[in-house]
């Protein structure tokens, strides 16, 4: 089994978000990214990051979103040219996991006709509840026509414990993560916007951008444990991290 790391976008938000006392005129810089799962019964998706659209349309793709999370990046940084790098196209796809459904996270989802896409059921329930578009739920990235399966707690993905899904709720209803266990480099937790950014983790301080801050806390508490049994935690937009990573063809196995 391979696990490879795909740039999926990048986007600028206000730094108060994750890091109180920040300044409010202050910027960060957020990597985006999906992570391909190849193993013997299947290729997976955790993730499919930015619609390409965005990158020169945001408004009309994400309306006002746009402003709260500004694309940065080009063309060649989102999804589809990130996968073909690796040798594959949207048709190799069999599984799409969406850790939830915010638009820097299935923005590519509609590429993957042949895939199912999972999702935890409290997420698909968010997505279609009233005034769910104003929370971040845009419905023309994530329901996109494919199959959605709907996970309601840990789920061996294969059945034999290489990549088991994790209910992670806190920053959405549904947010899911994913352990990956690899042969050669271990285990390793993609933890989605549980953990956006290290500090967060570290210093136990949810973003302001969480839906149930007592939620998050305890899916910290969760990370922290999985973390001590050996995993490498994969935060969803840890700049710092993200240059560290093998990244495309240089993955992990």
């Amino acid at each position: 089994m391979k696990l490879n790391f795909l740039a999926g976008g990048r986007l600028r938000m206000k730094k108060s978000i994750y890091i109180p006392g920040a300044d409010r005129s202050e910027t960060i810089d957020l990597p985006v990214s999906s992570a391909l799962i190849r193993h013997k019964q299947g290729n997976v998706l955790f993730d499919t990051g930015c619609h390409p659209s965005v990158v020169d349309h945001a408004e009309e793709r994400w309306g006002p979103l746009a402003k709260v999370m500004k694309p940065l990046m080009r063309a060649d940084e989102t999804l589809l040219p990130s996968l073909a790098c690796v040798g594959l196209g949207p048709d190799d796809i069999d599984i799409v996991v969406n850790s939830h459904f915010h638009p820097d996270h299935c923005g590519c989802n509609q590429f993957f006709k042949k895939a199912t896409i999972l999702a935890h059921a409290k997420e698909v329930e968010a997505a279609n509840a009233p005034g769910a578009e104003a929370a971040g739920y845009l419905r023309a990235d994530w329901q996109t026509g494919q199959p959605i399966e709907t996970v309601h707690g840990e789920k061996d993905l294969f059945g034999d414990a290489s990549v088991v899904l994790v209910p992670l709720p806190g920053h959405t209803p549904g947010s899911l993560g994913a352990l990956v266990s690899l042969n050669r480099d271990g285990p390793f937790l993609l933890a989605s916007d549980a953990i956006s950014i290290r500090q967060s983790l570290d210093t136990d301080i949810a973003p302001r951008n969480t839906w149930n801050v007592d939620a998050l806390l305890k899916s910290f508490e969760e990370v922290r444990r999985i973390e001590k049994s050996g995993a490498t935690i994969i935060c969803g937009h840890d700049d710092q991290q993200w240059q560290s990573l093998r990244k495309g063809n240089e993955g992990y196995e």
